[in-house]
């Protein structure tokens, strides 16, 4: 398996749009390609490439993983792979991973498959000869695609067409598709972020209708979906679009929608001005969470004055008891959750107007939650829809914070020119040590002092006489 080709040797494989229109040529590695021609045979049937390598390829971009399906049963595949690295673990569905050089290569048995009493498993399988069979469980006509490399593209469902024309489109009945596996809803939203693309009109229906299943998925699956919807280009026309089925998944954010600000810096609602928000930060899963939760607790502060202005003061703190309950809910890492929380309480504060302040700011975060915050705070004034001015303060905080950086000045103790031995060496022991060290930090930040080690042992001495004289 792993020594039918030198490894170096590449070739191009062109592969045709079946109407004719347009073409894309795709060059994949020799040794996947020979693996099909080569075994075909040997299994006892006609292995294909199939779904989102399909997909991808005809698109034009490099697929993540290239999956095989086949003819062959899970017991001749098995044979045939005998002197090759495999994993059987999902042997049962017909599934046998052969571990290559260049990566693992699942292929799978064609199969059909029986009920879904948990609604995301089926309860069986029954394997099938015909690609079409296995082809019409799959959720998106856009991946119920097979390509052979003598046969060409094997399209049952018009997944070709859909993919052309930017459409999403369940696989025959769409409620069933949904009623199968409900993961399936969000995996839908998470293709329209990334890609762009239309739901199809039933298809959509059929995922409100069936948007309750969500109950039964797992939290880590949605929490996996909902990050891809987030890091998608399109994540803001996703997110306006299918607010409802969002907030399905994320009943906490659902007061958010319609809550209008009635404030001269806002010029939407709640839900509107995150989802600008979130579209306007790098699209790095932290960040979108982040900028997806900082103002989740704005509805629970809403106030009115006499003069009809709305406030919604203290509600950065409300947004981080919201995001304490949800994160962990949908088993966030441990680091993930801390960096968001940060980032959702810190929003709203100022990082400094001159060099003094954004030194302080730095002790507290450090640099790269700084830089984290600063992406926050850009991305939350453009999605206010009001002022420049605001995006303009951020980007001269960011000049302060390049110029302290690029100056190196002080502002941890790690930069500070005396240390615990230094000290120490003066007379003072335990807790007073540190109590020390932060207090010359301090006087350095502040600017009272440089950061020069006789001026530190200096001021230090004489705080210790003040001290003893006290």
């Amino acid at each position: 398996w792993r020594t039918c080709l030198p490894p170096r040797m590449r070739v191009g494989i062109r592969v045709h749009w079946r109407d004719g229109e347009g073409a894309m040529a795709k060059e994949i590695q020799r040794e996947t390609i020979r693996q099909i021609a080569l075994r075909a045979k040997a299994m006892g049937g006609r292995a294909m490439l199939v779904g989102g390598c399909v997909r991808d390829s005809l698109r034009g971009v490099e697929p993540h993983d290239w999956d095989l399906c086949t003819s062959a049963s899970p017991a001749q595949m098995q044979a045939v792979f005998a002197d090759a690295r495999v994993l059987t673990t999902g042997l049962r569905h017909g599934t046998l991973t052969v571990l290559t050089d260049g990566g693992p290569l699942e292929i799978t048995t064609y199969r059909t498959e029986g009920g879904y009493s948990d609604g995301r498993h089926p309860d069986g399988v029954r394997f099938v000869t015909d690609i079409r069979e296995d082809l019409a469980r799959r959720d998106f006509t856009v991946g119920a695609m097979a390509w052979h490399p003598k046969r060409g593209l094997c399209d049952p469902f018009g997944g070709q067409t859909d993919l052309k024309n930017g459409v999403l489109r369940a696989v025959g009945d769409a409620d069933t598709r949904f009623q199968e596996d409900a993961l399936r809803i969000l995996r839908g939203l998470r293709f329209a972020s990334k890609l762009g693309f239309a739901i199809e009109p039933e298809t959509a229906a059929a995922m409100r209708r069936q948007v309750h299943r969500l109950d039964c998925i797992a939290a880590e699956r949605i929490r996996e979906e909902l990050t891809g919807l987030l890091c998608g280009r399109y994540v803001q026309r996703t997110l306006m679009a299918y607010a409802d089925l969002i907030t399905s998944a994320l009943p906490e954010l659902a007061p958010m929608q319609g809550c209008q600000q009635q404030n001269p810096h806002h010029l939407y609602d709640v839900w509107e001005h995150t989802v600008r928000a979130v579209g306007q930060v790098p699209a790095e899963p932290v960040l979108r969470w982040a900028m997806l939760l900082h103002d989740s607790g704005k509805p629970a502060c809403k106030t009115v004055d006499e003069q009809g202005i709305g406030h919604f003061r203290g509600h950065p703190r409300a947004s981080l008891a919201l995001s304490r309950e949800l994160l962990p809910r949908l088993r966030f890492s441990s680091a993930d959750t801390e960096r968001i929380l940060l980032l959702v309480e810190r929003h709203d504060t100022p990082l400094g107007d001159n060099e003094k302040l954004v030194r302080r700011s730095l002790s507290r975060i450090g640099e790269a939650r700084f830089r984290d915050l600063l992406a926050i705070k850009k991305g939350d004034a453009v999605g206010q829809g009001t002022s420049r001015d605001y995006v303009a303060q951020l980007f001269e905080t960011e000049a302060l914070l390049n110029r302290v950086l690029a100056q190196e000045q002080c502002f941890s103790l790690r930069q500070l020119a005396v240390n615990g031995a230094d000290l120490q060496a003066l007379g003072l022991r335990g807790r007073p040590v540190g109590e020390m060290l932060h207090a010359l930090l301090d006087a350095v930040i502040d600017g009272r002092t440089d950061n020069r080690r006789e001026t530190l042992l200096r001021l230090a001495r004489t705080r210790m006489e003040e001290q003893h004289d006290k």
